[in-house]
């Protein structure tokens, strides 16, 4: 923490800035001018608006207002150096090659914030940051003996990182600021001074004795020492079907007209028919179906799956309040069938990630048998979301997991297990975003097949 998001990164920005210990460009010319910088900054502050609060505080305007600088805190600045700044710098340098240098150390840096770490991504750290070292030196020190101040030892310090990895592990095992925080977890169970650390033996102790009665009893929530971290909200809605997710208020005060509905109704169509037992299903056998079922729309969801516990809101109910972070554009998965324009082929399935705007989320309880549809228990519920899918255009930053749109295209209607994880977007050019993605790869869909198409399903981790 202190040796890339206090130093190394903070480093970057005076240079790039010109406020780096009075040291001019030298023979390169690396430096923003001041009305770029701003409007990077003024960028920097708006994006807060697009990014969901999940992600983090807001980050200031890295520019100021002209009479004092901005407070960064060490969030805030790994946040703009992962996910603003490789959007907001493009295009930005006066030479291509600054921008590449900066985006290979965010690629060096989202390795080693990986949860595993390979031998092969060991390798690539070690010759990654070598060779971004001597770049540096290239294009910063300019091997100039005036400019040594260039090369603090914080920059020396990026070739023990691939070595420190392999000693001990990832770095999120030792880093420091989890270290700080576990430190002032246990500072209160010191309660003698002459013996302080038999206090802190014993408070160590005693709380993985209780953690470990916690995991065998299965007892975690009847034993917690600490209050729920999100207490249950009146008028949410859960189910054993959907493990996954709560639906949380608003909730759509009448029941939608059947009219607006078009788009689920082919979606159920495709849910239920099953070629391979004979079950064909038409719209209007669905919409008969509709009529004697319980539909209601809601305005948000929460992925109660992860400790993130994603919020994504529906943009079609409710009102947002104008200093609110829109917290509507989410990732979900598909299985698209690549031969789907060859009428006549096998369908041919592929995983694919999608980007949209969720629209509506559909809440369906069926409270009979509907042999007509195959459903044969008593009572069966059913949770869709409509999302309007981003048109990803084929603009990227190498080695980074960024994707570009500019328009917004058709509205898919999907199990709401297909939906992942809440996702921010940044301004990029005149009418384009970026869509930034913290979720990483272990939030991904795995599909689970059975022995033919047919049986296709989509479970989600």
């Amino acid at each position: 923490m202190h040796l890339i998001w206090e130093n190394l990164i903070k480093n970057l920005i005076k240079l790039w800035t010109g406020d780096y210990k009075d040291m001019d460009e030298g023979a390169e010319e690396y430096r923003f001018e001041k009305s770029i910088w701003q409007a990077i900054g003024e960028a920097t502050f708006k994006s807060g608006s697009t990014i969901p609060s999940a992600y983090g505080t807001r980050v200031p305007n890295l520019a100021g207002d002209g009479t004092h600088k901005p407070y960064l805190s060490a969030e805030m600045l790994s946040f703009w150096a992962l996910y603003l700044g490789p959007v907001l710098l493009k295009n930005r340098f006066t030479k291509p090659r600054y921008y590449m240098h900066f985006i290979r150390l965010v690629r060096l840096l989202n390795i080693c914030l990986q949860f595993e770490i390979s031998s092969n991504d060991l390798d690539e750290l070690r010759n990654g940051f070598i060779s971004w070292v001597k770049d540096y030196e290239r294009l910063y020190y300019q091997y100039n003996p005036e400019r040594l101040p260039a090369c603090p030892l914080t920059v020396h310090a990026l070739l023990h990182i691939a070595p420190s990895i392999e000693a001990s592990g990832p770095v999120w095992c030792y880093w420091a600021f989890p270290m700080e925080r576990y430190c002032g977890t246990i500072q209160p169970a010191i309660r003698s001074r002459r013996f302080p650390f038999a206090s802190l033996a014993r408070h160590v102790i005693e709380d993985a004795r209780l953690t470990q009665i916690k995991l065998f009893y299965d007892v975690v929530q009847e034993l917690s020492l600490s209050p729920p971290r999100l207490l249950p909200i009146t008028g949410s809605f859960t189910h054993p079907s959907y493990p996954s997710c709560q639906l949380l208020p608003p909730k759509g005060p009448e029941r939608p007209g059947m009219s607006t509905l078009t788009l689920l109704i082919g979606a159920l169509v495709t849910c239920f028919s099953n070629p391979g037992i004979g079950l064909i299903v038409t719209p209007g056998i669905v919409k008969q179906c509709l009529y004697t079922a319980d539909v209601s729309i809601w305005g948000k969801v929460r992925r109660i799956d992860s400790e993130e516990e994603d919020t994504m809101r529906g943009a079609g109910l409710g009102t947002i309040q104008e200093d609110s972070r829109d917290a509507s554009f989410v990732r979900y998965e598909l299985l698209v069938d690549q031969l789907a324009s060859q009428i006549s082929a096998n369908p041919d399935f592929e995983p694919e990630t999608c980007f949209g705007q969720l629209q509506h989320i559909y809440l369906i309880c069926f409270n009979k048998p509907y042999p007509e549809l195959g459903l044969y228990q008593s009572s069966t519920t059913i949770i869709m979301a409509s999302i309007k899918k981003c048109n990803l255009t084929n603009e990227s930053i190498p080695g980074l997991d960024i994707h570009f749109y500019s328009r917004m295209g058709a509205t898919d209607v999907i199990d709401i297990r297909s939906v992942q994880c809440v996702v921010g977007r940044v301004p990029y050019g005149q009418n384009g975003w970026a869509i930034i993605d913290r979720s990483g790869t272990l939030a991904r869909a795995e599909f689970l097949g059975g022995n033919n198409d047919e049986d296709i399903d989509n479970e989600d981790i």
